[in-house]
């Protein structure tokens, strides 16, 4: 039974929904085997941190390149070439040890440690929604959305680890098990790259802005969200999926498998939760909603560590991502309500990067700190106070930003 919602979707909708469920189950598969990996491979913990940093700031200039000249260049044009990208640096990944090699790969090209949206796709995709669904629709439509994104990351959580533990009963070594995930992740890029191609020309604007950046009258709001993205994010990415699936298997000797069933669990309540955003924010409105559900989620984050066996630190991480989530259709419709279509690819992308930018200095950082076994847990601290204090000044900046759609 279609969602009352989703009967206003075009062609072109189903469309990014399958797209984002391809991409985010390959993300999903990566992020659960990506650190294990790559210290199985040679690269040390610090290395590794840095080398995640140096992957999230190459797909910061990438996303910043591409989507500010989407709603230009074309939007379907942009998103092939994003999806080559991803291809291209997972065939990487699995084809070498060469640490530069690996180095340059994560930079130029697209590769998500977090499990969660990176690079250019996520930003042209809101763009296209929102130009072919009813506003009246759009908050709802983007909580299938993100519901969509949220379970393919836990199956292919859940589907990495089952495959690396088939191959080892197999005879696979862990290191030949963990590749196949990366060239199921290059297989996935090219795969990416045929679906975009099948978009219409109705998911293209001609009216976009030329001016820096691609925004116009809504530049100032735009950038002063950003700059508050980007301090949840920072916060956000010292407890990327690779690092909190390392740190059980540190804590707690956890393998593979077990941890595709954990993050499959999480991600799954993410999702659900993601559902009742679009309720919550008819009611409370749209900055409420965000504040209200994450302040709680980054509570629960902190104590992920403090508790004192495996079973209660799953239900306090289960219960932590059963209400995380439901600020990002709410953010993401807040952003797509502010400003005009033409600005839309270029101020979700300026958004977006603030975000993979604010994400991509704390791996270096928390990477050092696993490298430390009396501070593996600090990274869950950090993480939660910097979103606590996210939370209280978006609601504070809420109140002088002009109202959505006014």
């Amino acid at each position: 039974m279609i969602p009352a919602a989703l009967h206003h979707l075009t062609a072109d909708g189903w469309l990014l929904f399958l797209t984002r469920l391809a991409r985010l189950f390959a993300y999903g598969a990566l992020a659960t085997v990506l650190v294990l990996y790559l210290t199985g491979i040679g690269v040390s913990a610090a290395e590794t941190g840095t080398l995640l940093t140096l992957t999230l700031l190459g797909d910061t200039a990438v996303s910043l390149w591409i989507t500010t000249r989407a709603d230009r260049a074309g939007r379907r044009r942009m998103l092939i070439a994003g999806a080559f990208l991803m291809a291209a640096a997972g065939a990487t990944f699995a084809l070498t040890r060469n640490v530069f090699a690996l180095f340059v790969a994560g930079t130029v090209g697209v590769i998500s440690p977090s499990g969660n949206e990176v690079g250019p796709f996520l930003s042209i995709e809101q763009a296209a929604l929102s130009q072919v669904v009813p506003t009246a629709q759009r908050t709802e439509v983007f909580a299938w959305y993100t519901l969509t994104g949220a379970f393919a990351t836990a199956l292919g959580s859940l589907f990495a680890g089952g495959l690396v533990e088939t191959l080892q009963k197999t005879g696979a070594g862990a290191i030949p098990s963990e590749r196949a995930v990366l060239f199921l992740y290059a297989f996935l890029g090219l795969v990416l790259a045929l679906l975009f191609s099948r978009l219409s020309p109705g998911t293209e604007t001609s009216a976009a802005p030329r001016t820096r950046l691609g925004l116009g009258p809504s530049r100032g709001p735009v950038l002063k969200l950003s700059s508050l993205f980007a301090l949840d994010a920072f916060g956000g990415g010292f407890v990327v999926q690779s690092f909190a699936a390392y740190w059980f298997h540190l804590r707690y000797g956890i393998n593979a498998a077990a941890l595709g069933g954990v993050f499959f669990g999480a991600n799954l309540f993410a999702g659900i939760s993601a559902l009742l955003a679009s309720r919550l924010a008819a009611r409370l409105g749209l900055v409420r909603t965000m504040v209200f559900t994450h302040l709680p989620s980054n509570i629960l984050l902190i104590l992920v560590p403090l508790m004192p066996n495996l079973p209660l630190a799953i239900a306090m991480l289960l219960l932590r991502f059963s209400i995380s989530q439901m600020d990002v259709p709410t953010r993401q419709s807040y952003t797509m309500a502010m400003v005009r279509p033409e600005e839309r690819s270029a101020a979700a992308g300026v958004t977006g990067v603030a975000r993979t930018l604010g994400a991509a200095i704390a791996p270096t950082f928390a990477g050092r700190l696993f490298a430390q076994p009396s501070l593996i847990s600090l990274p869950f601290y950090i993480a939660g106070t910097c979103k606590i204090v996210y939370d209280l000044l978006l609601y504070r900046a809420a109140s002088k930003l002009p109202r959505p759609e006014q």
